[in-house]
């Protein structure tokens, strides 16, 4: 229906404009003529919709082909068009643009904000200046100056006659403004019609949601007030499941942080992609390292970016980095159909917070890398007086300058050996802003970015990701939130997490949101358990399920928190006791914005739009398959037939001490080796009965003891069929290189800070 509106406006406006330029070459001179300037400023409803703007710039180029010979379209215009901005501001700054500065402040300022520096306040600014002073002087006879449209408000589509003494008139209607004379009044109010007309269906019949996806790191499903929890106060995360779903058996792909986000990105398990190990590593474990999502797997992201949508990923990422050296960026989200990112490329780790020493070392650096230009200057003046015999200097004293300045380097980069300089950093798009970072002011300024970016496109349809760094040890946290909670620092932690989501669920609400936007929220896997310090507990809780973070078959390693909004589309209140995966974000994104999945490959996530709407009452989910990096540790079945959910458990981790129910002496579980256990015949249980998994049912307990255990083996022989060998990323690729390690600066003096500005601004 949309497009019989496009085709109608294109064709309306064409004989628009063949009936302006009929009349004004009846008249003997242009000079004479009453033609003088058109403004149109068309409704958001017009402007927010591509093929409308590109249809109007057709007609208008076509009209000036065929009856204004010398008439141009400025070149910004087309460049606009490819968000291409810094080519505007290159062109506007030769002859065409001389006399029109404003117009060139408005370039300047919309290739700043495509690049994430644009103050709000200049950007406004800049549309101000462009309202009184709209055209675009040139030698030519008449140009057309299609400005884009300003965030928020309308966009001008400006023609005017150089001829003109008269200024753009602005009608404050926000509709149209034409000097035609008194013959093309009636044209003038047919315009009108055909520029509102288009609204209404567009409002009604525009489907694609605004995306908000929200992960926080390590959160236990136990740690939430809408889960159980009656000691930590998360009043903004209970609004959220108050007015959308809650998923009570919602299931991570993974057990730790890197192979979980990868098949949260792709709707597949990890080890489809060879974001596993069958090491002890099961994560990335530095920058350094040339791991890092293949390129050949195609994300949630990508699939939007097609449908039109603009991307962004703000937080945590650890899906790699560089491949071959320091600045190719390789991994970088750019290259999985994120349009901007900002966040950590890696993980939060114990080094990088508190580090009382690093305004210290900030500024030690600048006058140390002040030192080594001054040396390297006077070395290389000498080099070149000695060699053009202008001086006289030994050249051991020029041997002992560069000496001198490798050594520095040398011992620089020596004294800096800890992680927290070389992987505790921050990135705006490709440049580091922060190196180390400041993490306890970091969340704040992700919040800005976040807001700020569904701001600059709350026109939609948007896609934006966010990745907490709460609530990862170190457990970074504001003086605002310390001492808050009932549960010390990681229940500030989570608390100060909690505040974040409402400044975000605000903005969508401020920006009038709310019904266009679908906002999800989970954790990437449970709760650490055996983080803490002395008796403090500095990780998550996992309720009544056993295990925890590491422990990828046991319910707390894997069972997460799920929530899901879409006011007016989405039941409020709804609770889902159906299994359901991460894995399931991929192909519901694609169905609510008009993709379909990859047909080439794999896609274990199932749509939930059935499931969550009501429409069916039984997941997608008949089999779930629980790894420990490469190795396959349970199965999950729920038959079609029955509201049982089986467990069938292959291997086990062994706690240490004996007796504990964790891992505390080797921090993390094992996957293989003397510290799991292999069980045969396999352990199992009913997790409607028995969601804590304490009491193995046997073949005397329960009666269908045989016939699930050879269900599930039959199952599995399957599964492994469709598994294709692939290069395991975290465990071939996954070691330090010091030549990867990313520098915001010339290597070794890697240190910076570009967001000193924003320490105090709140979010």
């Amino acid at each position: 229906m949309t497009s019989d509106y496009h085709i109608f406006f294109a064709i309306d406006a064409f004989l628009f404009l063949k009936l302006i330029a009929t009349s004004t070459i009846r008249h003997k001179s242009l000079n004479s003529s009453p033609l003088l300037s058109i403004t149109i400023q068309l409704p958001d409803c017009v402007l927010s919709n591509k093929p409308f703007r590109l249809s109007l710039m057709a007609v208008m180029s076509a009209a000036d082909t065929e009856h204004f010979p010398g008439v141009a379209m400025n070149e910004c215009d087309f460049a606009w068009r490819r968000k291409r901005y810094s080519q505007c501001v290159t062109h506007c700054k030769n002859e065409l643009c001389v006399a029109a500065s404003p117009t060139l402040d408005y370039w300047q300022a919309m290739f700043l904000r495509q690049k994430g520096r644009i103050d709000r306040e200049r950007e406004l600014e800049s549309l101000r200046s462009l309202a009184k002073f709209s055209t675009i002087r040139s030698k030519q006879a008449r140009v057309y100056d299609l400005t884009p449209p300003p965030v928020g408000g309308n966009a001008l589509f400006h023609w005017q006659s150089l001829h003109s003494q008269k200024p753009a008139n602005l009608d404050k209607a926000g509709i149209l403004s034409i000097f035609l004379g008194r013959r093309s009044l009636f044209v003038a109010l047919s315009w009108m019609c055909v520029l509102l007309n288009p609204c209404q269906p567009q409002e009604v019949h525009d489907d694609k949601p605004n995306i908000v996806l929200m992960m926080v790191d390590d959160l236990g499903i136990g740690d939430l007030g809408c889960f159980g929890n009656d000691t930590i106060r998360t009043p903004n995360i209970d609004r959220l499941a108050r007015e959308g779903v809650q998923l009570n058996h919602h299931i991570a792909a993974a057990s730790m942080c890197t192979p979980s986000r990868a098949a949260f990105l792709t709707g597949r398990y990890p080890i489809r992609s060879g974001m596993v190990s069958n090491a002890v590593d099961r994560v990335i474990i530095t920058l350094g390292a040339p791991a890092g999502l293949p390129h050949n797997e195609t994300t949630f992201a990508a699939l939007l970016k097609k449908q039109g949508y603009s991307t962004a990923l703000i937080g945590k990422w650890h899906q790699g980095l560089n491949c071959q050296s320091r600045y190719d960026q390789c991994h970088h989200p750019y290259h999985y159909g994120f349009d901007y990112y900002y966040g950590m490329p890696f993980t939060l780790i114990d080094p990088c917070w508190p580090d009382p020493s690093r305004d210290t070392e900030l500024a030690i650096r600048s006058k140390i890398w002040l030192c080594v230009q001054l040396v390297a200057v006077a070395a290389l003046t000498f080099a070149l007086g000695k060699l053009s015999r202008l001086v006289s200097l030994p050249w051991s004293l020029i041997f002992c300058m560069i000496l001198f300045i490798f050594l520095l380097g040398y011992f620089w980069f020596s004294s800096y050996k800890s992680p927290l300089y070389w992987d505790c950093l921050l990135m705006r798009e490709h440049d580091i802003t922060e190196q180390p970072m400041k993490a306890e002011r970091a969340g704040s300024i992700m919040v800005k970015e976040a807001i700020s970016f569904m701001e600059r496109n709350r026109e939609g349809p948007f896609l934006l990701v966010f990745t907490f760094l709460h609530v990862h040890v170190p457990l970074p946290t504001t003086t605002e939130f310390i001492g808050t909670s009932k549960h010390g620092l990681y229940g500030d932690n989570v608390q100060e997490m909690d505040s974040m989501v409402g400044k975000i669920l605000d903005a969508i609400d401020n920006f009038h949101l709310k019904n266009r936007t679908l906002v999800y929220f989970t954790s990437d896997h449970g709760g650490h358990l055996e983080s803490r310090v002395g008796h403090s507990q500095r990780g998550g809780w996992n309720g009544i399920y056993r295990g925890g973070k590491g422990m990828a078959g046991w319910e707390g390693g894997i069972r997460v928190p799920g929530l899901i909004r879409w006011s007016g589309r989405l039941p409020a209140g709804k609770v889902i006791e159906e299994p359901t995966s991460l894995m399931d974000i991929f192909p519901t994104l694609a169905a609510v914005s008009g993709s379909s999945v990859p047909q080439d490959r794999v896609i274990d996530g199932q749509n939930l739009m059935p499931l969550l709407q009501g429409e069916v009452q039984r997941s997608e989910h008949e089999f779930l398959y629980h790894y420990c990096g490469a190795f396959l540790h349970a199965v999950r079945w729920h038959p079609k037939d029955s509201d049982a959910v089986w467990k069938v458990h292959y291997v086990t981790p062994v706690f240490q001490p004996p007796g504990a129910h964790a891992c505390f002496e080797t921090l993390f579980c094992r996957c293989s080796g003397k510290l799991v256990t292999y069980h045969d015949p396999p352990l199992l249980f009913d997790l409607t009965r028995d969601p804590s998994e304490s009491t193995p049912l046997t073949q005397d307990t329960e009666p269908l003891y045989d016939v699930v255990i050879q269900t599930v083996a039959n199952a599995v022989r399957e599964h492994r069929k469709s598994i294709l060998p692939v290069q395991q990323q975290l465990s071939e690729l996954n070691y330090d290189s010091s030549w990867l390690k990313p520098c915001c600066g010339v290597f070794p003096f890697c240190l910076c800070d570009t967001e000193g500005g924003t320490s105090t601004v709140q979010a």
